[in-house]
């Protein structure tokens, strides 16, 4: 597939279909947000759409605007089974973001209204679960249903890291997301991590152990 044929590339239904084909009743996409940025917790989505009632332009959320997906993220919303999970910065510390990734998809799982028979993960690694996995490498842009949970999972820690920003401001959350910015690095060199940062990560952890 050539670079131009993979930007087009559209997500579809074609994973949840063949699995559905062969018995599975309820398949989930399981997507998360917030693996990278310095500050902040990990999010992770999980929704069992409506075969007969998907909305219009899912997408990968990183290809959509703001806008775009909030106005998603409401249609998901009423259209199809979703749930949340989420694992805070100083629990990411203890486990590390890859277990704290996992553990955040075992959550959103977990919470949903039914389990599903069969999850849809983004990526190459899936959590121990009780129901059945299959990885999907850039699932976001292939499958509907992941398509789905990244803008759920997308849209709530962006929530989360505006109602952070009032709780700390000065370092820019709401605009970066905790992300590493030279805004964000400018302003840890000012004013040091806060509780929300991820001491774990080189950065911060430079700059703890230059403050010593």
């Amino acid at each position: 597939m050539s670079q131009r044929d993979s930007n087009k590339q559209q997500p579809d239904f074609s994973f949840e279909t063949t699995h559905l084909q062969v018995g599975h009743l309820r398949v989930a996409g399981v997507d998360e947000a917030g693996r990278g940025p310095w500050a902040g917790p990990v999010v992770a989505a999980a929704v069992i759409l409506d075969q007969h009632n998907i909305p219009d332009g899912l997408n990968d959320s990183k290809k959509l605007t703001e806008n775009r997906r909030e106005h998603l993220f409401d249609q998901i919303q009423a259209s199809a089974e979703t749930a949340i999970g989420i694992v805070e910065a100083p629990e990411i510390d203890q486990i590390n973001i890859l277990q704290a990734t996992m553990k955040a998809m075992s959550l959103a799982i977990a919470g949903l209204p039914r389990l599903p028979t069969m999850a849809l993960i983004d990526g190459n690694r899936a959590p121990v679960l009780d129901c059945q996995s299959q990885t999907i490498k850039k699932g976001d842009a292939r499958s509907l249903s992941i398509a789905a949970a990244s803008i759920i999972a997308k849209v709530t820690r962006d929530r989360l890291m505006k109602q952070l920003d009032r709780q700390f401001p000065g370092y820019g959350f709401a605009r970066h997301k905790g992300y590493g910015t030279a805004i964000h690095a400018s302003a840890l060199a000012n004013l040091g991590p806060c509780r929300q940062h991820r001491k774990s990560f080189a950065p911060i952890r430079a700059l703890l152990t230059e403050s010593k």
